[in-house]
């Protein structure tokens, strides 16, 4: 982390609308959200935050910040784990009363397109972050300052990270959101997907028990 990202200060954001949703997922399971849009973001994105269960004022909340990813989100891809991480952070901040914060920050933050380009140079032999790299952009290009104008929106400066990814909370907490605690998502390991774990455990001290690794 960077000493500009240190000193900078958070501008003050606001909720703009909250409306309720149904979910329900492939599996079967289902939950209500309440989903929170809001005004003033730093970098003007349509960030959602879905506040799942019943938060209780006086503890802390579970909170996951989960970066949108079409492939596995949406249509099941199996060379991440993003969609398996979406479906228990939904359940698990259900029964505890928490946020997810849906961020549009595809492919570490450089967008589809570039991120199913760096798919073909994976194919080729490069890992997940030379991919990046070798097309220009930086290894991992995810800022956290609308996820931290979002907590603090909500009356949130504490939280229960949910979550393997210790840059999430050096940037949050440089933003003057509290973590408490780092709690680790499941380990959802499929043949597509080892090499992409194990970089991440390796290169970026993802918390990741990988069998072998």
């Amino acid at each position: 982390m960077s000493d500009s990202l240190e000193c900078r200060v958070l501008q003050r954001a606001t909720i703009r609308t909250r409306v309720t949703v149904p979910l329900r997922f492939a599996d079967g399971y289902s939950t209500t959200a309440q989903v929170h849009t809001f005004n003033g973001l730093a970098d003007g994105k349509e960030h959602l935050a879905l506040e799942l269960g019943s938060p209780d004022p006086d503890s802390v909340p579970l909170v996951r910040p989960h970066s949108e990813c079409m492939t596995g989100d949406v249509f099941g891809s199996e060379r991440c784990d993003c969609g398996p991480q979406l479906r228990e952070a939904v359940e698990r901040i259900t029964q505890t009363g928490g946020y997810l914060l849906y961020l549009r920050q595809e492919g570490r933050g450089i967008g589809l397109y570039a991120k199913l380009d760096a798919y073909a140079l994976q194919d080729s032999g490069l890992d997940t972050y030379e991919a990046n790299v070798a097309l220009g952009r930086g290894e991992d290009e995810r800022d956290y300052t609308a996820a931290a104008q979002m907590l603090l929106a909500l009356g949130t400066e504490k939280i229960r990270l949910l979550s393997n990814n210790p840059d999430k909370a050096t940037q949050l907490q440089a933003y003057g959101v509290e973590v408490k605690e780092r709690i680790p998502t499941g380990v959802h390991l499929s043949p597509a997907n080892r090499r992409y774990l194990a970089t991440k455990a390796t290169h970026t001290s993802h918390t990741l028990d990988l069998p072998g690794l």
